[in-house]
């Protein structure tokens, strides 16, 4: 996990990757692709004129740190199974508006700097000034299913953005 996205070997997702009768957004270099269990449709880059997110959990750094140990210990004590909250990717068209349902693939939360950085970056995509190939490509190469370290998936989401 990189930001809001979820980087596989074979695929980028806002949200955690949908599992099962899951919802989700695939980002693709063509456009972007609602999937999972009634959420279907497709919008190519080219007609895209904004994508924004709504609702995801988003906390500060230390924030995030206390909430990601307070949860584990919940989830040790309790056993887990809960699922993880939901919030919407709306994209919009000339001659659409699509709210799509994924979610949150962080464990207590998307710390702030990563978020503004992914939306940053979604922007991007939808200017055409950066591209989704390189999230595919560093996928193929690095997504292993490791998540990096903060200060590297910063930098990722940094140097994506800034390529055009």
């Amino acid at each position: 996990m990189i930001g809001l996205f979820w980087i596989t070997k074979e695929s980028v997702h806002v949200g955690a990757e949908p599992e099962g009768y899951g919802r989700g957004v695939r980002l693709t270099p063509e456009g972007i692709e609602a999937v999972g269990t009634d959420q279907k449709g497709f919008w190519p880059w080219a007609d895209v004129r904004a994508v924004s997110v709504q609702g995801a959990p988003v906390r500060s750094s230390t924030k995030w740190l206390v909430g990601s140990v307070v949860d584990t210990l919940i989830d040790v004590a309790l056993g887990g199974g809960e699922a993880p909250p939901a919030f919407e990717v709306h994209v919009r068209t000339d001659d659409d508006k699509a709210e799509l349902t994924v979610h949150s693939a962080a464990v207590g939360g998307y710390v702030q700097s990563e978020y503004e950085l992914s939306v940053e970056l979604l922007d991007r995509f939808v200017d055409g000034s950066a591209d989704v190939a390189r999230l595919v490509e560093w996928g193929r190469v690095e997504g292993g299913g490791a998540t990096p370290w903060r200060q590297a998936r910063e930098a990722l989401l940094k140097s994506w953005a800034a390529a055009g």
